[in-house]
């Protein structure tokens, strides 16, 4: 059964560690623990039954409670899994950059991360040439890499 626990938001790594260690010491069936990516201030946690949730969370620092009803996988398994996507960005492709504080700036794809879903961009305006780290969806492919290349070729 899966359970939605509602800890002190910022604490939510601290619980998942108590409650971990406070399950193993008083061999509580519990079968996973979770901090979902984006949820502040709740942590996912399944068991065998309500009981053995109560016993792993109960009297333990930042942990606010057990929200009513359980949840199925379906429900959490966005948070929990990470989603890697096809970045259709490449090395050496010119942006725009979408977010603040670089908002409406340009600039080159020095390197991807897929994990991370971030690109590293070196600004074309700026005088000192300074990685920026950003999130993928923060930046939008004006001119690829490949195309500056072939017009090169062609003059």
């Amino acid at each position: 059964m899966i359970f939605v626990i509602k800890v002190t938001t910022n604490k939510e790594d601290k619980v998942v560690d108590l409650i971990a260690e406070h399950a193993r010491k008083k061999n509580i069936a519990v079968y996973a623990i979770a901090k979902p990516e984006g949820l502040r201030g709740y942590i996912i946690l399944e068991t065998q039954d309500r009981d053995s949730a109560e016993d792993a969370c109960f009297n333990l620092p930042y942990v606010k409670g057990i929200i009513g009803k359980t949840i199925s996988y379906d429900e959490v398994k966005n948070m929990l899994e990470t989603n890697i996507e096809a970045v259709n960005i490449e090395e050496g492709d010119i942006v725009e950059i979408l977010s603040e504080p670089f908002k409406r700036e340009k600039a080159k794809v020095t390197r991807i991360d897929k994990q991370k879903g971030e690109v590293v961009v070196s600004l074309l305006g700026a005088v000192v040439q300074i990685p920026v780290t950003i999130k993928v969806d923060n930046v939008k492919v004006i001119r690829r890499s490949n195309e500056t290349e072939e017009e090169g070729e062609e003059e």
